[in-house]
């Protein structure tokens, strides 16, 4: 029984010591300890297409959902401090508790990911790319195509998204004289995305005759969506 207990304690210890070694930072906190730390190793496990479309300049790019992910981090000094991020922070505190519970010294872990570092200012670097990027006067343009236009910020990644995609198509179809749904992609679009101070995802954003009515951060039900569009068509 005693031998029992012992290994629970044990477990639990080992447990309770690998979550607090990662270190959940604002974007900020982030960049200031990222700058102490010049021994640093610094992981974006975004996809390889997030990765060319902007990232931290010294990071490497080691996709959380490759099936190598966990070969690549074993092969790191785990004596040097990781700087794990992502585009808003889930997949980074996923890899950040693996990490941690492979016994990495230092890990630490930005929350907000690169929505949040790019809402701040702070350095990117990004692929050479010849697709011209939405201007502010191309958005506003889309906001008055109808007296009711629906915008909605979303990324491949983003489960949210996916989960309301079917039904925003749904809404777009039947309610196409009430409303215009317009679907930017975030990953592709983050100038604009900073200009409009989206720092998450999902975002929905109603407007009525170029300006905004409202503005909704998170999943939303059909149904719920519905309802909000017909409460400002009647006005």
């Amino acid at each position: 029984m005693h031998r029992f207990l012992f290994v629970i304690t044990l477990t639990i210890s080992i447990v309770f010591s690998a979550d607090l070694s990662a270190q959940r930072l604002s974007a900020m906190e982030f960049n200031n300890t990222l700058k102490a730390s010049p021994d640093a190793v610094v992981v974006d496990v975004r996809t390889p297409g997030e990765f060319q479309a902007g990232h931290l300049p010294q990071a490497v790019n080691y996709p959380l959902n490759s099936q190598d992910f966990g070969q690549k981090m074993a092969a790191l000094n785990k004596n040097k401090p990781i700087f794990v991020y992502c585009l808003s922070g889930a997949r980074s505190n996923a890899a950040a508790n693996q990490l941690a519970g492979m016994g990495f010294a230092r890990v630490y872990d930005m929350a907000g990911g690169m929505m949040q570092w790019r809402a701040n200012g702070l350095p990117e670097s990004t692929a050479a790319t010849s697709k011209k990027s939405m201007s502010m006067a191309d958005y506003k343009k889309l906001t008055t195509q109808k007296s009711l236009v629906l915008i909605d910020f979303y990324a491949e990644w983003c489960a949210p998204c996916k989960k309301m995609k079917p039904f925003l198509s749904e809404i777009d179809k039947e309610m196409a004289s009430t409303v215009d749904v317009v679907r930017i992609d975030a990953d592709a679009e983050k100038d604009l995305c900073k200009q409009l101070n989206v720092d998450a995802l999902p975002v929905l954003v109603l407007y009525k005759n170029g300006k905004e009515v409202w503005k909704h951060k998170a999943f939303i039900s059909k149904a719920d969506l519905v309802a909000k569009i017909k409460q400002f068509s009647n006005k």
